[in-house]
């Protein structure tokens, strides 16, 4: 079926279950970012594969919100499907609840499935509805419509990190995590985010394709500690461990049960944007359970890396670095010899490179290599029926990733490859300076993020440009490479404390035209105290040449300059004894100071 009779098949079966409306979000039990391949249910009905994406349907009409990183991949993929794309941000786009409350009839029904659905948007929808009077319904109408090629959920072996990558034991985590709560007022904890369980357990796997979770929550008792996880995909010394330090085991399924069983008072700890509207009503219907807004501690605890984290951490950029190089050196061998290379091509080799270094655990994400035109869509990814051809001119960026035992990566790199225009110059250079300044800014300890996001938009703002995402988000450790709390972006209030780490990524985005992006890993650390408190600093912990064919030194302040020189220094020192002479000779070219 394509996306225009999936949606019919759909209409139908609403018609038939009595609702005038369903709603398929990008999520899963857990509302990850990245979806197990059972849960793309919002991807499968409308043909439209960004990693986020709301669809409303109703009798008649179906509309898909995306936000500015996917507006042009959007208009392609949903062309001739009869959904109409809003452009989230953009002036006069509705959100999804008013314009469903304002398309749905006096007293109608919305269905929603509550288990992949966050009680947060589901209080949403109730708000918008309550002038209409219009009924929210629990129903999965997902899986009677996608039946033949839908994907089993996963059950992937899982594993343990050993606590001398990942800094503490799962015991002392609880320990952390029950003290967090009593800061709080609460003593009870449901993990639902997949990396809320993955660091408090050490428990890894392979559910969710660039991301090594188990599917899983975790229950924090005061007396107890119960994982819900199928048993079998545990191995037997996994298992023996995480009982030994405090943890029972339980069925994946059983979690909402083991929360109306809760008889002894409690007050849990909830976070409604990460918590399943089913999970809620399963605590709202136990008196015994008291429920209090606040900090999901997990999520605070992770955010800010230990010695431990950091020591492992730049050991993996360092490995991610070498293969870095190694694919620059064989991409410039290529091009030099006149050879056919594509954005496939270029993905292939990105993963040769990193898959060969040691404790190498897989990509972070899918490498986006976009060429050209295709950079402007900034999560492009090439496809052998799609894939360009790099020609001797224009832009080449690539933005890739990887996961080691020591920790994960996510850097991005915009290689010239001809004698860039002086257009391109420029644009190159305006995105290195909007870099830069992020990176070498020095502010006060617990300044938010929508704070410091004003240091990279400066340059762009003085010119009467933008761009439509983040400047940067925090990366987590052998986890999700999007992981907060911690982002730089214009609406962050989370503050910025030594030992978070926070991509620092601006770019520039021309619709058929054009795409620049710089991006460097950076590690929060103190910078001084003075009279007038702490002030915090930026340290790049990506080691990997920046490209000096597209930068015009000319527009680079003294301060830039002096930044970007200091910078390639240490990438050469911190790389070269990993490399062989003729590599450490490309490097120590590529690094050289600029005049």
């Amino acid at each position: 079926m394509k996306a225009k009779e999936k949606i019919q098949a759909l209409q139908a079966l609403m018609k038939k279950e009595g609702v005038d409306g369903y709603l398929i979000p990008s999520s899963d039990p857990h509302m990850s970012e990245y979806l197990p391949d059972h849960y793309t249910a919002r991807s499968w009905f409308s043909g439209f594969n960004g990693s986020a994406g709301t669809l409303a349907v109703t009798s008649e009409k179906a509309a898909l919100w995306a936000d500015g990183r996917y507006f042009i991949q959007a208009e392609h993929q949903l062309e001739g499907s009869g959904i109409v794309l809003m452009k989230m941000g953009e002036p006069g786009v509705p959100t999804v609840e008013k314009w469903l409350a304002d398309e749905l009839p006096e007293e109608g029904s919305m269905g929603i499935d509550g288990v992949i659905t966050s009680t947060s948007f589901a209080e949403e929808l109730k708000k918008a509805f309550d002038g209409k009077k219009i009924s929210l319904k629990n129903m999965d109408l997902i899986s009677p419509v996608w039946t033949e090629d839908r994907p089993a959920a996963p059950a992937t072996k899982a594993w343990i990190l050993d606590a001398s990558y990942a800094g503490k034991t799962p015991s002392e985590k609880l320990a952390d995590v029950r003290e967090s709560l009593k800061k709080e007022g609460a003593n009870a904890y449901l993990a639902t985010r997949l990396e809320s369980s993955a660091w408090l357990l050490n428990l890894r796997a392979d559910d969710i394709l660039f991301t090594p979770f188990a599917l899983c929550f975790t229950l924090v008792l005061p007396d107890s500690a119960t994982i819900f996880i199928n048993k079998e995909r545990v191995p037997m010394d996994a298992q023996s461990y995480l009982e030994k330090e405090g943890f029972a085991f339980a069925p994946y399924e059983d979690a909402a049960a083991a929360i109306r069983a809760i008889h002894t008072p409690v007050t849990f700890i909830i976070e409604k944007t990460s918590l399943s509207y089913a999970l809620y009503q399963a605590m709202e219907e136990n008196s015994c359970i008291t429920v209090k807004e606040g900090k999901e501690p997990v999520v605070y605890l992770k955010g800010v890396k230990s010695e431990a984290e950091i020591k492992n951490l730049k050991l993996a950029h360092i490995k991610d670095g070498v293969a870095m190089v190694r694919f620059a050196i064989d991409l410039e061998g290529r091009m030099a010899r006149k050879e056919t290379v594509t954005e496939c091509d270029v993905d292939a080799m990105m993963r040769h490179y990193r898959l060969e270094q040691e404790h190498s655990l897989g990509e972070s994400f899918g490498t986006i290599a976009a060429y050209g035109p295709n950079a402007a869509m900034m999560h492009y990814h090439p496809t052998p029926e799609n894939c360009a051809v790099l020609k001797p001119e224009g832009f080449l960026l690539v933005d890739c990733g990887g996961h080691y035992l020591e920790g994960t990566t996510d850097i991005t790199r915009t290689y010239a490859l001809g004698e860039p225009t002086e257009e391109e110059k420029d644009y190159f250079t305006l995105v290195l300076r909007s870099h830069i300044d992020m990176a070498k800014l020095v502010f006060k300890e617990k300044m938010p993020g929508i704070a410091l996001d004003l240091a990279a938009r400066e340059p762009f703002w003085e010119r009467g440009l933008d761009y439509r995402c983040g400047t940067g988000h925090g990366v987590g450790f052998v986890g999700t490479v999007h992981e907060g709390p911690q982002s730089l972006n214009g609406r962050s209030q989370v503050p910025f404390v030594p030992g978070m780490t926070v991509t620092d990524e601006p770019g520039i985005y021309e619709t058929d035209k054009i795409g620049i992006r710089i991006e460097n890993e950076l590690l929060c650390k103190e910078a001084m105290e003075t009279e007038y408190g702490k002030f915090c600093c930026f340290e790049p912990i990506t080691y990997c040449p920046i490209d000096k064919k597209a930068i015009d030194p000319k527009k680079l302040s003294p301060a830039e300059l002096s930044w970007l020189n200091e910078y390639h220094a240490t990438v050469y020192e911190t790389l070269a004894p990993q490399l062989t002479d003729n590599e450490k000779a490309w490097l120590k070219n590529a690094c050289a100071p600029l005049a």
